[in-house]
């Protein structure tokens, strides 16, 4: 990870207490390389600029990792995108532009299976 901003983190994910988890699961979750402002707020302008190297994993049990780009789209929307030739495999970060990726918030990715899913933050490293 040469040459990138000293503001590039690596933000992981778990999936939060939900229905059907009521501890969470650790094992769901995403990893993301992404430019962070102090505040823990996404930097839009580093993002655009170092599009190709916000990275994306997606991990779940039970299958192949998900590999993307996390995408600054139109009308500031967030998205995940695993195939630039499709539409249909993006996921949305439900109000990334606004969220802090600091440890212990929580974030809403709208996943493949078309639900709202909450994340916790849960480390956020210097690369």
């Amino acid at each position: 990870m040469h040459n990138l901003p000293k503001s590039f983190r690596h933000i992981k994910l778990e999936l939060a207490r939900e229905q059907g988890y009521p501890g969470g699961d650790a094992k769901h979750g995403y990893d993301i390389l992404a430019p962070l402002l102090e505040n823990g707020q996404i930097d839009a302008e580093l993002a655009k600029k170092y599009r190709d190297k916000c990275r994306v994993r997606r991990f779940r049990p039970n299958e192949e990792d998900a590999i993307g780009l996390l995408v600054h789209g139109p009308g500031g929307r967030w998205i995940i995108d695993y195939d630039d030739s499709r539409a249909d495999d993006d996921e949305a970060g439900f109000r990334f532009g606004d969220e802090y990726f600091t440890i212990g918030e929580y974030v809403s990715i709208k996943e493949d299976d078309g639900k709202m899913h909450t994340f916790r933050v849960v480390q956020v490293q210097e690369i």
